[in-house]
């Protein structure tokens, strides 16, 4: 006997065929994953669709398999949409992958759900995804002056240039990233004595 996610996800694979790359039950959720020159179309339809409707967007964000076991798959990139049908009582895992890993570009579902407004701008600032169609993709939680996009893997740590306010020019500036050197030793481990204060 089948759940109903596993009605759904039959019913999925039903109605887009080859447009799903994969379907897959797990943990009680159900994922979707598309290519991302289908993701548009399939959010529009699982938005309209007349016996569950994806009426809701609760969340998305963007991946970096750059380290991950689904990297070889090809996509380093992909765009997660995470949608409830409020009238079906079901929630739905839609990832897109995106495949051009030097300039990433998925469709924006800002016109099929308008919550997605900062989700995308947020993916935009921390992994550099472009969403095609979104009306005001600029930064969101960095700097305008922010060099680089910080939640991708091969981001430094230390990233490339910190701010300050500098006295002199009386406004915050940017420079390169200083660190100075830093004693990595425990002091348990460099002090012979630590911690045996008074005990002596």
């Amino acid at each position: 006997m089948s759940t109903r996610i596993e009605t759904l996800r039959d019913a999925l694979l039903a109605q887009f065929g080859d447009r799903i790359r994969s379907a897959t039950v797990a943990l009680g959720e159900l994922t979707v994953e598309v290519s991302a020159e289908h993701y548009h179309d399939i959010a529009l339809a699982l938005r309209d669709h007349p016996q569950t409707p994806f009426e809701q967007l609760i969340d998305l964000c963007g991946l970096d398999f750059s380290s991950h076991a689904l990297r070889s798959e090809g996509a380093r990139y992909a765009v997660v949409a995470h949608l409830m049908s409020i009238a079906a009582n079901l929630r739905l895992r839609l990832r897109a992958l995106v495949t051009d890993d030097d300039f990433p570009v998925v469709a924006s579902v800002n016109d099929v759900w308008p919550a997605a407004n900062w989700f995308e701008r947020e993916a935009f600032d921390l992994y550099g995804i472009m969403f095609a169609g979104h009306g005001d993709l600029r930064r969101l939680l960095t700097d305008y002056g922010f060099v680089g996009h910080p939640f991708r893997k091969d981001f430094p740590v230390s990233g490339y240039v910190e701010m300050r306010y500098d006295p002199d020019t009386r406004r915050v500036i940017y420079q390169p990233v200083t660190i100075a050197p830093r004693e990595n030793t425990p002091r348990v481990v460099r002090e012979e004595n630590y911690g045996d204060v008074g005990h002596g």
